[in-house]
């Protein structure tokens, strides 16, 4: 039996660095002081600088002059690119997962659409935001082409940074989107066309792009 390998320094900081992005606790724009990970993560700052050009690589950093490193800030026009392609995108995998979401399958999803309601009522929008992932990752369980749930992922991964965010620019939008989850499932489950099936799935994302628009072009952006 084989002993598990065990991470580097460096991969272990590149890790943890990467895990705080994605989930949220070094939001847009935070900066990332190497000296003060050196000494919160017990390591040297070699491997924290090597995680960050790591990162920086990917995208998920950026250096700004006189500032050092930092989360990559939100690009409004990025985003707004980024969720139309994810609309064409989850639209068809929807599509595609259809025939397979069965009784039980359906369940889970009228569960989580019932937990994002119920923290809407209080509010919270980090719950809801975690239901509304819960719901849409049935239909990414349930796909059958592999390469087209990879790509949906991958584009999940990159909009998840800035999604709590987005999401408290416009609370009103998450009310709505239960009831559209609703009528996605009953649509499902009504054995309706697939494309209608696509349709409202690729729709429900845009009305969110259009909300997102329509907000911050109050707030002069």
């Amino acid at each position: 039996m084989s002993t598990p390998t065990r991470l580097s320094k460096q991969e272990q900081t590149y890790a943890t660095l990467r895990s705080r992005i994605l989930d949220g606790t070094y939001g847009p724009g935070h900066r990332l002081v190497i000296d003060a990970l050196a000494r919160e993560l017990s390591v040297s700052q070699l491997p924290v600088r090597e995680a960050i050009r790591r990162l920086e690589a990917e995208g998920w950093v950026v250096y700004q002059r006189n500032a050092g490193a930092q989360v990559t800030p939100v690009d409004p026009s990025l985003w707004v690119e980024g969720m139309e392609t994810f609309a064409v995108l989850e639209g068809y995998v929807t599509r595609l997962a259809a025939p397979h979401i069965g009784p039980a399958e359906q369940a889970r999803l009228r569960a989580a659409n019932d937990e994002m309601r119920e923290a809407m009522v209080r509010f919270d929008i980090p719950s809801a935001s975690a239901a509304n992932s819960a719901f849409h990752e049935v239909f990414y369980d349930r796909c059958p082409n592999d390469y087209m749930r990879r790509q949906l992922e991958a584009t999940v991964e990159r909009l998840s940074t800035v999604r709590a965010k987005i999401f408290s620019m416009i609370p009103d939008r998450l009310i709505a989107m239960v009831d559209e989850h609703a009528g996605l499932v009953d649509l499902i489950a009504g054995g309706a066309d697939p494309l209608e099936i696509e349709m409202a799935a690729r729709e429900h994302k845009l009305r969110t792009v259009r909300a997102y628009e329509e907000r911050w072009a109050t707030l002069g952006g």
